[in-house]
């Protein structure tokens, strides 16, 4: 124990080349994002509720065709064309959002959609393989919270860039920097990718390191069920966290005051507090995670993840308290402190899931797997676009609020009665 604590390990250098392709990747998917129920109710002149289902629905399929898009990757593509292809697919769906007319934006959004399919899978799959690779397994949830930080460092520079241009020269303005961003991260890629372990980016059947260890039908099977029991206790995380892109932006920009030093600042920009907190803190929970490997200690997923869910809940606990009995606008200090808990709990849990995958995927269906991660993301941000509905007005605030707390605590609490039966079906995977 005293020889582990001592030990000083290193992440491998393909981490910091995925770091920034992903951080121009989400530049460009968070800054388009920030933006859209905006641009739905303002530009469209669509109502809260349709333009609430718009946002969830788009947003679930981005995290639905990850299924196919893995799928097509594990059996014939592998995970560097895959990366291309979905960028490629993504960029020109930024750009057919930048001109005008209707049928142009929902292309963007369906280019958005299949681009994001191949995308997201991939790289996340490639990240967890380094690990493998190097001899470094122990290092994942302290790799792939790095790695969420360069996520969230885009989303910042995104949602800023995005929103302020959108605000100031023009919605379409806005959805063309995001294209821009997208094309930086294709060019990252093939310049820099040579750096990341090429065994990492082999399709099925082409790894012989990887596929060493026998395969044991039974605990490959089980691992898959913990998988799905995960992604599940996701979906109610989620339906509550997303609030902050439909409902929550609608109430910031109703009934919050945002007048700071005689400027009021734009809608759009709150969304940048998210993904700065996440920048801010992401290092230190890495930091924290990797003393804790080192000093021979672990925090188990599971413990994790129920953290997370509560921490999460209590965020809008928070604002639920602050919005009762008032009709008045409230200040934007309360919307800063809640997005900071929400915050802190999705590094409990969206980092950790991430890496989680990794470990307990067989090998020859990893991606997939990784996109069936992602599949329910699908059913949480649909779920989150149909709870925007229950909004009301500024009197009905408090209780909608309510329902974010409840959610995600209930969910915490049956995750913690069912840990013995998970903790078996996971097979030593802490």
């Amino acid at each position: 124990m005293e020889i582990q604590s001592q030990r000083q390990i290193t992440h491998p250098r393909g981490l910091y080349v995925l770091f920034f392709v992903e951080m121009w990747e989400r530049f460009s998917f968070y800054g388009m994002r920030a933006l859209l129920v905006l641009f739905l109710t303002k530009e469209l002149l669509m109502p809260d509720a349709q333009a609430g289902r718009i946002y969830g629905f788009y947003n679930g399929f981005v995290y639905l065709t990850p299924i196919l898009g893995g799928l097509l990757a594990d059996r014939f593509l592998g995970y560097k064309r895959s990366i291309f292809l979905g960028g490629i697919l993504m960029m020109f769906g930024h750009l057919s959002l930048a001109f005008n007319g209707l049928w142009t934006f929902y292309l963007g959004l369906g280019l958005l959609i299949a681009g994001n399919g191949f995308f997201k899978p991939c790289i996340s799959t490639v990240v967890g393989r380094i690990y493998e690779l190097e001899g470094k397994p122990e290092l994942k949830d302290s790799g792939f919270t790095i790695f969420y930080f360069g996520i969230n460092l885009g989303a910042i520079l995104g949602t800023w860039a995005c929103a302020n241009l959108a605000e100031y020269k023009g919605w379409h303005y806005g959805f063309g920097i995001a294209a821009v961003g997208m094309l930086i991260g294709l060019i990252i890629f093939g310049f820099l990718g040579r750096r990341v372990n090429p065994d990492a980016f082999l399709a099925n059947g082409n790894r012989s390191d990887l596929d060493s260890e026998p395969e044991d039908p039974k605990q490959n099977r089980e691992r898959i069920f913990a998988i799905m029991v995960f992604s599940a206790i996701t979906i109610t995380f989620w339906a509550s966290y997303e609030q902050i892109g439909s409902s929550l932006s609608l109430i910031i920009d109703r009934y919050v005051d945002r007048n700071i030093l005689g400027w009021e600042i734009p809608a759009a920009n709150y969304q940048s507090l998210n993904p700065l907190f996440v920048v801010s803190l992401a290092l230190v929970v890495s930091w924290i995670w990797k003393i804790f490997e080192e000093s021979g200690k672990h925090i188990s997923t599971i413990t994790k993840f129920c953290l997370g869910l509560i921490i999460l809940g209590l965020g809008y606990l928070l604002l639920s308290i602050v919005t009762f009995g008032s009709t008045e606008k409230f200040s934007s200090i309360w919307i800063i402190l809640s997005i900071l808990l929400l915050t802190i709990g999705e590094l409990f849990v969206s980092p950790v899931g991430l890496s989680l995958v990794t470990k307990l995927a067989p090998v020859k269906v990893a991606s997939m797997m990784m996109g069936f991660w992602f599949l329910a993301n699908f059913f949480a941000h649909v779920l989150a676009g149909e709870l925007t509905r229950f909004m009301g007005g500024r009197e009905s605030l408090s209780g909608f609020f309510l329902i974010f707390f409840i959610l995600p605590t209930i969910t915490a609490i049956g995750l913690f009665s069912f840990r013995k039966k998970l903790e078996s079906w996971m097979h030593g995977v802490k």
